[in-house]
């Protein structure tokens, strides 16, 4: 990361209002390169941070962070060789059996991956990988449709990283397993669209283990001042290449032993995202960007995964969305998706 950020408000202000100007209107634009530069990492990161204190004022809630550009094959697809991180919203979460509205995601391309949840926040300590294994609450296995508002993902790392590490949307899988009960790295992953092999992957494509991408990114937020905190999805990275997709695709990922997540991509835009009831991975509700209720993993005023009571910075209280009876992160009753999704 560069040593001291030298670029002044207004180019950094000028580079965020060209990414939020363009997803606002469905155009994608020209690369922010020429206004902070190819490599500055702090500046492409303060321009990250701009953009999603955008969209948070808009209403969407963070509920973990994703890590990007984690396999050498999308590191080849994009020109880049390390990886970077994004902020996850409400408003990016699906799913397995779930529709997205192909225009909520500019430029869309599909990759597998394995999505965690956490169990502790990871903010003190060594953040070694015993740290975040005894962490991690469970796993399960994940699609992450990427997007792009720059044009023809025309993109420098620092493009990808201003541009919010080029998020779109999420999807989780129903299957939830402990890391007692595999082994991340060892996992194998196939990827195919209506029902065509399109890219196959493994664990050890993800920074050799994705728990090492869970590592790397627990140190890099840390340092930055946003540690990991209990509750949040972690996205650890691609399996393999992404793909694009368009409207009227059915994307799987089949992850052994995580099981299959399966999305459906259909005609429509942004506002069809708007209102839709979802449930989090764990089980705790909060507003979406209209103010109706979804999910958050950080947990408004209700119990945290270690059981304590949590208020937000509102102090606001959640209510229940879904209503279906399973078992959120500790064992107490609150909703998640219907068993028998995938």
């Amino acid at each position: 990361m560069t040593e001291t950020l030298t670029l002044t408000e207004p180019v950094l202000e000028e580079a965020a209002q060209r990414l939020l100007r363009a997803e606002a209107s469905r155009t994608p634009c020209a690369p922010v390169r020429d206004l902070i530069g190819p490599d500055d990492l702090r500046a492409a990161y303060d321009v990250q941070r701009r953009v999603v204190a955008a969209r948070r004022a808009g209403g969407a809630v963070v509920v973990g962070r994703k890590i990007g550009l984690t396999s050498d094959a999308v590191q080849r697809q994009l020109g880049v060789d390390q990886p970077d991180f994004g902020i996850l919203l409400d408003s990016m979460s699906y799913f397995g059996g779930d529709t997205i509205p192909v225009d909520s995601v500019m430029q869309p391309r599909a990759e597998a991956e394995i999505a965690f949840v956490l169990a502790e926040d990871l903010r003190d300590g060594p953040l070694d990988t015993a740290q975040v294994r005894a962490a991690i609450d469970h796993a399960v296995a994940a699609l992450e449709i990427c997007g792009s508002r720059i044009r023809d993902w025309d993109i420098s790392f620092a493009d990808t990283v201003a541009d919010n590490a080029s998020s779109g949307a999420f999807v989780l899988g129903p299957r939830r397993m402990r890391l007692d009960e595999f082994e991340p790295r060892d996992v194998v992953m196939s990827l195919s669209i209506d029902g065509a092999e399109v890219a196959t992957g493994n664990g050890a494509a993800c920074l050799g283990d994705p728990l090492e991408a869970v590592v790397w990114l627990a140190r890099q937020a840390r340092e930055l001042g946003e540690p990991l905190r209990a509750g949040q999805v972690i996205l650890s990275g691609a399996l393999g290449p992404m793909r694009p997709v368009t409207a009227g695709d059915q994307v799987t990922a089949r992850v052994p032993p995580l099981g299959a997540v399966t999305v459906s991509l259909a005609a429509g835009d942004i506002s069809d995202v708007v209102g839709r009831n979802t449930s989090d991975v764990a089980g705790r509700n909060t507003p979406d960007l209209a103010g109706r209720n979804t999910s958050d993993v950080a947990g408004r005023n209700t119990s945290d995964v270690a059981g304590r009571n949590t208020p937000d910075l509102a102090g606001r209280n959640t209510p229940d969305v879904v209503g279906r009876n399973t078992s959120d992160v500790v064992g107490r009753n609150t909703p998640r998706l219907a068993e028998g999704e995938s």
